[in-house]
Parts: C-alpha cells; sequence; structure tokens
C-alpha cells in the first residue's frame, strides 16, 4: 500500500497520471494511515471511509473518459469551520452538534471543481478560539511528533492530520496565526493568504476583518498549488477582491538572488526560545547563501498587536456568534420557559468557556461607553501596525522571523492561564490585522525532537515573493525539519 505520510500533493498527482496508481487506492491508502494512527493523534472529528471511496471511484472514471482536473482524486482533509455540501460543520462546539452543511464554500467548490476528494473533518479550537486545539467541545488533538505535547491551533487537527501522515493536504483558517503556528509546531508548511485573496463565503465567521482560508502542506509547491486553485474574487464575498490570480508555481526558483529579505527587530527579542532563535538563525544565513540580501527592519508598534487584537477579534466574534442561540438550528437546551430563557439556557450549554470568555469580551469593548476608549483606539493601532509593514516592504520584499517565540508545549501548560497562550501569538497576529500575507516553512528541529518554523511575511497580493523564499529555503534544506511523526 502508498505511504502516504512521505508523498506530497505533486508528487501524488503524477502518481495518478502515469497510471501507477489509482485513487481508490489512494484513498484507501489514507484511511488506513488515519485507522492506525489516529487513535494517539486525534486529528479527525469526523471521516467517511465510504463516500471517500465512492469519490475515488468517479475520479477514476473521469480519468479513464480523459478529463483532468489539477487535483483529480487527490482526498484532503477539511477544518471543521468550513461548510462541505452533505458533510458535518459544528466548529467543535456543542451548539452546532448534528448540523450538516447544505453547501459549498467557494474555496471547496473551486477545489473540488479541479477533482479533489473531501473525505474527512480535522479536529480544532471551538470556533477557531484557541492556539493548542484543547477548546474543542469534542477531543484533544495531540502533535504527532510527540503525544504529550499540543499540535498548535486553531487548525491543529489539519496540521496534525498532515504531519502523522493522515492527509496528503488539509484546509485551514488563519485569524492571528492559526494556520501558521500550528504548521510551525507540526513541522509542516502553512499558508495563510492576503485578506481578500480567498473567498470566506462558506467559512465559518470567527473575526470577519482577520479570517482567511488556506492550505496545510508537505510541500510549499503544494501549497502555491491550492491558493492558486483557490484564490479569486467571488460574488457571494463582498471582502474577496477581483486581483489576478499568478502562476505561482511558475514563481518557485531554487534562488532567491535579486530578494531583499528584511529581519524585523521586534521579532528577535528576549523571551524567545533560545533553539527557536537558532533554528531562525540558521534559516537566515541559508537564505543570505542562497543570495537574498538580509537588512534589519523595524515594526514598532508590534507590542500593541496583542491588545489591539483581542479587542478587534472578540468585538467582531461576539457580534458573529450571536446567531447562535438555538432557534433554527443546532442545539438547543431543554427545560426553557420562555424564548429568553431558551437563549440563555442555550448559550450557556453550548459554548465553551473560552468561546464565552471571548464573547464577553467583546460584548463589553463595544459597550456604550467603552467602545471609543478599547475598539476604536484598537482599530486606530490597526491602521498604526499596517503603516509599519508598508513602511518595511518600501525597503525589502519580504520578512524573515519566528513563526511563534516556542516550539509546542505540553498538553494542559496553558490552559488555566489564558494571557500566557495569548502572548504565544505575538508574531502571527501582526500579519492578520495588516492584511497581509504569511507562510510558515519547517526550518529545523529541537533537541527534544519538536519541530520549528520560519516565518516569511510579505505584503497584500505578495504570495508570489514569498512562495518563492519558502520553496528556494525548502530546497536548499532538502526537507530538512519536514516529514512526519511516525
Amino acid at each position: 500500500m502508498l505511504d502516504v505520510g512521505r508523498i506530497s500533493v505533486t508528487q501524488a498527482c503524477e502518481l495518478l497520471e502515469r497510471g501507477e496508481c489509482a485513487a481508490e487506492e489512494l484513498v484507501a491508502a489514507v484511511v488506513a494511515a488515519v485507522r492506525e494512527r489516529d487513535v494517539g493523534v486525534g486529528a479527525y472529528l469526523w471521516l467517511d471511509e465510504e463516500d471517500g471511496l465512492r469519490q475515488a471511484r468517479l475520479a477514476d472514471e473521469a480519468r479513464r473518459e480523459g478529463w483532468r482536473g489539477r487535483l483529480l482524486g487527490i482526498p484532503i482533509a477539511v477544518k471543521d469551520i468550513l461548510n462541505v455540501r452533505g458533510h458535518p460543520c459544528t466548529c467543535a462546539s456543542k451548539i452546532l452538534r448534528g448540523y450538516v452543511a447544505p453547501y459549498d464554500a467557494t474555496a471547496i467548490a473551486r477545489l473540488r471543481a479541479e477533482g479533489a476528494i473531501f473525505l474527512g473533518r480535522t479536529n480544532m479550537d471551538e470556533f477557531a478560539m484557541g492556539s493548542s486545539t484543547e477548546n474543542s467541545a469534542f477531543q484533544i488533538t495531540r502533535n504527532p511528533w510527540n503525544q504529550e505535547f499540543v499540535p498548535g491551533g486553531s487548525s491543529g487537527g489539519s496540521a496534525a492530520a498532515v504531519a502523522a501522515g493522515e492527509a496528503l493536504a488539509a484546509l485551514g483558517t488563519d485569524t492571528g496565526g492559526s494556520i501558521r503556528q500550528p504548521a510551525a509546531f507540526c513541522g509542516c508548511v502553512g499558508l495563510k493568504p492576503s485578506y481578500g485573496r480567498v473567498s470566506r463565503y462558506g467559512l465559518t465567521a470567527y473575526a470577519s476583518s482577520l479570517d482567511q482560508i488556506g492550505p496545510l502542506t508537505r510541500t510549499v509547491r503544494d501549497a502555491a498549488l491550492l491558493l492558486e486553485i483557490m484564490a479569486g474574487g467571488d460574488p457571494m464575498d463582498a471582502t474577496s477582491l477581483n486581483v489576478p490570480v499568478p502562476n505561482y508555481a511558475a514563481a518557485l526558483k531554487d534562488d532567491l538572488k535579486g530578494l531583499r529579505l528584511g529581519l524585523p527587530r521586534e521579532y528577535f527579542v528576549a523571551g524567545v526560545d533560545a533553539e527557536v532563535e537558532r533554528c531562525i538563525r540558521e534559516a537566515i544565513d541559508t537564505c543570505q547563501d542562497l543570495g537574498a540580501e538580509i537588512v534589519d527592519v523595524s515594526l514598532p508598534h508590534t507590542e500593541y498587536a496583542i491588545a489591539s487584537y483581542y479587542i478587534i477579534a472578540t468585538a467582531e466574534a461576539s457580534a458573529n456568534l450571536a446567531r447562535f442561540d438555538g432557534v433554527r438550528y443546532g442545539f438547543r437546551a431543554e427545560g426553557a420557559t420562555d424564548p429568553l430563557d431558551m437563549y440563555c439556557r442555550t448559550r450557556a450549554a453550548g459554548f465553551g468557556p473560552e468561546v464565552k470568555r471571548r464573547i464577553i469580551l467583546g460584548t463589553y469593548v463595544l459597550s456604550s461607553g467603552y467602545y471609543d476608549a478599547y475598539y476604536l483606539s484598537a482599530q486606530k493601532v490597526r491602521t498604526l501596525i499596517r503603516r509599519d509593514f508598508e513602511k518595511a516592504f518600501e525597503v525589502c520584499d519580504a520578512l524573515l522571523g519566528p513563526v511563534s517565540p516556542t516550539p509546542a508545549y505540553r498538553l494542559g501548560e496553558r490552559v488555566g492561564d489564558p494571557l500566557q497562550m495569548y502572548l504565544g501569538d505575538i508574531f502571527t497576529v501582526p500579519a492578520n490585522l495588516a492584511g497581509i500575507c504569511g507562510l510558515s516553512v519547517p526550518c529545523g528541529m529541537t533537541a527534544s525532537g519538536l519541530p520549528v518554523g520560519l516565518q516569511v511575511l510579505g505584503p497584500a497580493f505578495g504570495e508570489e515573493k514569498i512562495l518563492r523564499v519558502g520553496h528556494a529555503f525548502e530546497s536548499a534544506r532538502n526537507g530538512q525539519g519536514r516529514g512526519t511523526g511516525f
């Protein structure tokens, strides 16, 4: 049977095209890997083996008839926050238990149109609120490299599935680092597109001005392929932009000659784990060897990013999650005496503690007398952060730095200290506030065997640049730091 833990999407496409395997064989191999490994990892919330094999047989039949989609026969795992027609979409929350999506998100529809197969739903922090995938209402996901450690979050199930060899690729969402951080913790590639690059239609909103859909893959080339298919304007999403979608694969080169890469001094400060900094410094040296010019830059408002982010994101969440009240779909609490009592009982029982915490905080910062002091001030800081990046990109093509100040930490280590959990997002949330693109690429391992990720940040709609940097680095390192935890 195929070792799906060792092949990329691109390689699988080549195997299928040459007739060296069938889509049904590929899907069966993924299912076998999930059965073998997911008992310990817990990456999937739901898997439909029968429907996956049915989709695979249809893909094989289409290939025999001469149709060639760019992802024909490729199984992809999906974070449980994106609507896939006929699949559950619980957002890892009790309040949506039993809900089945009646339609495809635009990103899903575009992948499906190229022949992709959707096999299962991956675990996440409830409503994407968390950085460790410990906030799921249903189960904890573990890091495949060491199951005593977290996989990161909120797209921890997707990252763990790829790292454990339980998926060739997976989709995640990134509101404040929720693709890049789990990719770094699990040793895979994670791409957060620019805001507006990929339609958000069909994504259950957490913070509408920050959320973006992106891929988690084994290689940068795979991430480029999936982005190219998903990207583009969409009349169903007014925040998506009709910006031309480049041929990202054509931008991938094995050198960085002619590129100037910036090192934000605020991303190399006291508090960054020594092993993380070592791996990042070695990665910077590799980029310099590949021909890049390395320059120092400053993003002076970085220190205010966490405070600004957790005001804006929670304010938007309090509005977006108001729709989950037990009236039309999902969970409804028993024993209510009137509609208001039903709302209160349903939301109290249906939402977990982290979601409640953020709804309360968001409602508070939007309330009369506090709006100007908190929400409006946070939006002004957001503008300053965006301007910091604009100035930096005037003198360099992309920025390099760590994804997270630390490697993965132990399960339970930060659950009781939300502020410590939030501070771990210091290097990822600025990109979401500014609406720019970001990439996490594996760049080494700690002495204890945990992956470290190099973050590459580019200007808005500058995905070609960060993918080029990531691919060249990956090629130079010959995939060092990438693989599976098995």
